[in-house]
């Protein structure tokens, strides 16, 4: 588990401050999608970040966390932990400040942690607007980042992050280019197969979130087929 997530190609986020209907994560199991993925910017506690990995466990899918915050980490019945740091932001306690803290005030299993680089580009974008991203970055300079990530800090995985809007796949393209070991990873309006394969061209991994809540569990089994 603990190096298989590198030859996943599409993840399922699910947002502990969002509903889904009865029945959902099992059918959303059957999709296809290699993993599942909890994670959320806002309102996310350890109570209900924990209700939801109760329900996600019962899938029998790999099943990730990705803390907004120390508050957020769980340990209990999840294979790995998805820390990220937001390479972008201009505030540094989301790049290492509560990491730090997470370390000095928690026990960590360090055998589940992965760290993240995450390059945010939607300023619209609850992520963008809370970490104080700078988000009209270019492609030069997303590919830069990129390769810092990569060749300096050896991130294990790049994570573009569009956040509820589909991206410019010229930039994802320049970032997947600029890095030699580091898994790409996409996430960000993607609401349909063309879309999902678009982006599939340049990201190892591709990430739907809002669409299952939004349009429903056939437009997710449709990105699956489109890339799998």
């Amino acid at each position: 588990m603990h190096t298989r997530w590198k030859n996943w190609v599409h993840v399922t986020k699910l947002d502990p401050d969002k509903m889904l209907p009865s029945g959902a994560i099992a059918e959303i199991a059957s999709s296809g999608t290699d993993a599942l993925m909890l994670s959320g910017t806002l309102n996310v506690t350890a109570e209900n970040m924990a209700a939801l990995a109760k329900e996600a466990r019962a899938s029998g899918l790999p099943l990730i966390v990705e803390p907004a915050g120390p508050e957020a980490v769980l340990w209990d019945g999840v294979d790995l932990v998805f820390v990220p740091s937001v390479l972008n932001s201009s505030d540094v306690q989301w790049i290492v400040g509560k990491h730090r803290s997470w370390i000095q005030k928690q026990p960590v299993q360090w055998e589940k942690v992965v760290p993240e680089a995450y390059i945010v580009l939607n300023p619209d974008s609850a992520v963008g607007k809370v970490t104080r991203a700078a988000c009209t970055l270019n492609g030069k300079e997303v590919a830069s980042f990129a390769a810092l990530a990569d060749h300096y800090f050896h991130f294990p995985i790049i994570y573009i992050e569009y956040s509820g809007m589909y991206g410019n796949p010229a930039t994802v393209k320049a970032a997947a280019e600029a890095v030699e070991s580091a898994v790409i990873y996409y996430g960000g309006g993607i609401n349909s197969g063309e879309k999902a394969s678009e982006m599939a061209r340049y990201a190892d991994t591709i990430v739907v979130g809002n669409a299952v809540y939004d349009l429903g569990i056939g437009v997710l089994k449709e990105t699956v087929r489109a890339i799998q």
